[in-house]
């Protein structure tokens, strides 16, 4: 039969590696995966406050004028 017998007519060597680049493929997809689900939104940090935020916080507890209030706003470009 000249070496054409179970071995893929000499070709054995290709689905070798054809299936090594699929469990590679597979095992790389896997990591991506648990990569993105494991960044997806825990890792964030949380919103801060504007320049303007504080300011009228301050301003609701009294801790500023509203003339106080107003010279700030226009200090910070508001």
């Amino acid at each position: 039969m000249m070496g054409y017998g179970f071995d893929g007519g000499g070709l054995g060597w290709f689905w070798m590696l054809g299936g090594l680049l699929v469990m590679i493929g597979v095992v790389v997809l896997i990591v991506w995966a648990v990569g993105a689900v494991s960044r997806g939104g825990t890792s964030r940090e949380p919103e801060r406050p504007t320049a303007l935020d504080i300011l009228r916080e301050r301003y609701a507890r009294g801790e500023i004028t509203q003339q106080e209030f107003e010279q700030a706003k226009k200090t910070l470009g508001y």
